[in-house]
């Protein structure tokens, strides 16, 4: 009798898991709302970003997707968070380009980028940009690069905070050519790029989007973007690779990841819901407001980004000598 009980349970199981019952499957999914962590305060553009997919994503899975704010530690609270969360699809993280850099900048980096998630896609991302005030003598990254050669020790630049990636951009900027250049950090963008518009630090490397009104009403003169192509928000600007300086490559990805174990189901799915969502016209329009390109690649790429920007930046921190926060 036990023996016959034992196997219609194992058959019932067994035919649950084929007609895709049970945490491995899609099936059903989202049947309640989900949750959307942005590791850092309202309003920003990792916030604004995450926002815009939890309403395209609500209208197009009929189910509500909000958004949790967990500020701190450079977003590692609200990371860690999602890492230690059932991996079930209803917790869902928008990370920007700290994900990448916290793992070096930290000594005890509370988690592991490559373990404790899985990827979903690289929404969007932006360059950053070096800009001058506009009565600082030079045109050009050459005439930049020249200048401080010239003066080592003499000039300085602005940045918005240890461990950005316009702070990482700058570092390896100078590595790159050697420079006798000090670093200034402040609280934030508008901090660094106030203090560029009143001639302070008349150097800045800054994220892209802050910058971009201060470069279009002629406050800063934009020397280069850190992109692999212009940026539509300021056509006229050059890449660094146009201005003749390669593999300076760096931006502030907004990138949408799970728990690890999370069904590949479930991965997939809002995968296929978030590019589908980018390619849409008014978000495409307000990307362009924020200063963000939409990229929406699929995860096994956004995979290989994240590998390849963990290592880079490790290298960066440790060339440039950065101390690791403790």
């Amino acid at each position: 009798m036990r023996s016959t009980i034992k196997l219609i349970t194992a058959g019932v199981a067994l035919s649950m898991l084929a007609l895709g019952a049970g945490p491995t499957t899609a099936a059903g999914y989202p049947d309640h709302p989900v949750k959307i962590v942005v590791p850092f305060a309202p309003a920003g553009p990792t916030d604004v970003m995450a926002r815009l997919i939890a309403q395209k994503l609500s209208e197009s899975l009929k189910q509500q997707f909000y958004i949790e704010n967990h500020p701190g530690a450079g977003g590692n609270i609200g990371m860690t968070q999602v890492a230690k969360s059932p991996p079930d699809g209803y917790t869902i993280l928008v990370a920007s380009s700290s994900y990448v850099v916290n793992p070096s900048l930290y000594a005890k980096n509370p988690y592991d980028p490559f373990k404790d998630f899985a990827p979903v896609t690289l929404a969007a991302a932006s360059p950053n940009i070096l800009v001058v005030h506009t009565d600082f003598p030079v045109k050009s990254v050459k005439e930049l690069v020249d200048l401080i050669k010239k003066n080592p020790g003499k000039y300085n630049y602005a940045m918005p905070g240890t461990g950005t990636t316009p702070h990482l951009a700058g570092e390896l900027f100078k590595l790159t050519f050697n420079l006798d250049l000090t670093t200034v950090p402040f609280n934030g963008a508008g901090p660094a790029i106030q203090s560029a518009v009143a001639g302070h630090t008349p150097i800045a490397f800054t994220a892209l989007p802050p910058t971009a009104p201060q470069v279009q009403s002629g406050k800063l003169r934009g020397l280069a973007v850190t992109a692999a192509k212009r940026s539509s928000a300021l056509p006229d600007v050059p890449t660094m690779v146009e201005a003749g300086v390669n593999d300076q490559e760096s931006e502030t990805m907004q990138g949408i990841l799970v728990p690890a174990g999370t069904p590949k189901e479930i991965i997939d799915l809002l995968n296929r819901e978030i590019v589908k969502a980018m390619a849409l016209p008014d978000v495409k329009a307000k990307c362009a407001q924020l200063g963000f390109d939409p990229v929406a690649n699929k995860p096994d790429e956004f995979a290989a980004y994240i590998k390849k920007e963990v290592e880079k930046w490790g290298k960066v921190i440790k060339d440039a000598k950065i101390p690791q926060i403790q």
